[in-house]
C-alpha cells in the first residue's frame, strides 16, 4: 500500500503541484501591468493616515499605486478606474497621481535585466514542466514513452529543472543611498533580492512621508501578495525538482 501511494503521489501529484507552481510564478510575473491589476502587486501605496496620524484608523480618500516587474496601475481616488503602464522589462511607473510632496522617487522600478531574466527562467520552468509531465506519463503513451523512458532524456529534464531553479546571472539592486548589492543569483534568490529591494523602497517612502509630519501626503507603502504567491510557487516547485534528482540517484546506483 505505501509503495502505491508513493508511486500516485510521484506520478499524479508532482504534476499538478508543478503546474500550480508554474501559474503562481508566472501570475506573480505578470501582474499588475499585464493582468490581475488591483488584486496582486509586488508594492502597494495606498491612502491612510497612519503615517501623519499615528494611532488613527481613520479611512480617506487619495492616489493609489500598484506595482510589479512590468509595470505598475495607478489611480487618482478610490472612486476612479485604473490607469495600467505598457509592460515592459524595462518599465516607468506612472507617478502622475501622487501630489508633489509624495517621496515618489524611491518607487523606481528594478534594474532592466532582471524582468528579461526571470522571465528566461519562467521559459526553463515551461519547459521542464512539459518534460517532467511527459516522463511521469510516459506509461499511458504506448510506443511514443519509449523517447521519455531513456535516461539521458530524465537526465537532461532534471537539469532543465535544476537549472531553471537555480539559474543565475549578475544584476545590480541599490539598497541603499550608497551601496550597490551584485551577486551571482539564482531563480529564487532574485526573488529575494527583490523582496529586499521593494522593502526598502517602501521603507524609505514612509520615513519621508513620517519626516513630514502631519503636512505629509496620507499615504503608505507595503510590500503585498505577489511575493506570498512567489514563496509559494518555488517550494511546490521544489517538490519536482527533488522527485527527479532522486531518479536520477536511483539511475546511478543501479
Amino acid at each position: 500500500m505505501l509503495a502505491d501511494l508513493s508511486k500516485a503521489t510521484t506520478i499524479y501529484l508532482t504534476p499538478i503541484l508543478m503546474l500550480t507552481a508554474v501559474f503562481l510564478i508566472l501570475f506573480a510575473y505578470l501582474a499588475p501591468a499585464a493582468m490581475l491589476h488591483s488584486q496582486v502587486a509586488l508594492l502597494t501605496v495606498t491612502p491612510s493616515t497612519i503615517l501623519t496620524q499615528p494611532g488613527s484608523n481613520q479611512q480617506v480618500d487619495g492616489p493609489t499605486l500598484f506595482a510589479g516587474l512590468l509595470g505598475s496601475c495607478s489611480k487618482p481616488n478610490n472612486a476612479a478606474g485604473l490607469t495600467c503602464t505598457v509592460p515592459s522589462i524595462s518599465p516607468t511607473y506612472n507617478m502622475s497621481v501622487f501630489t508633489s510632496n509624495t517621496p515618489s522617487s524611491v518607487l523606481a522600478a528594478p534594474p532592466a535585466t532582471t524582468p528579461g531574466f526571470l522571465a528566461v527562467a519562467l521559459a526553463f520552468t515551461f519547459i521542464f514542466f512539459f518534460t517532467y509531465t511527459a516522463i511521469s506519463f510516459r506509461h499511458l503513451m504506448g510506443k511514443a514513452g519509449g523517447f521519455w523512458e531513456k535516461p539521458v532524456v530524465q537526465r537532461i529534464s532534471a537539469w532543465i529543472g535544476i537549472s531553471s531553479f537555480l539559474i543565475g546571472k549578475y544584476h545590480s539592486c541599490r539598497l541603499d543611498s550608497g551601496d550597490d548589492l551584485i551577486r551571482s543569483l539564482p531563480g529564487l534568490a532574485s526573488f529575494l533580492i527583490i523582496r529586499m529591494y521593494f522593502g526598502k523602497a517602501a521603507s524609505d517612502f514612509n520615513q519621508s512621508i513620517q519626516g513630514q509630519g502631519t503636512n505629509g501626503p496620507q499615504l503608505i507603502a507595503n510590500t503585498s501578495n505577489a511575493f506570498t504567491m512567489v514563496w509559494v510557487g518555488y517550494a511546490f516547485f521544489a517538490i519536482p525538482v527533488i522527485v527527479s534528482l532522486a531518479k536520477l540517484h536511483v539511475l546511478a546506483t543501479k
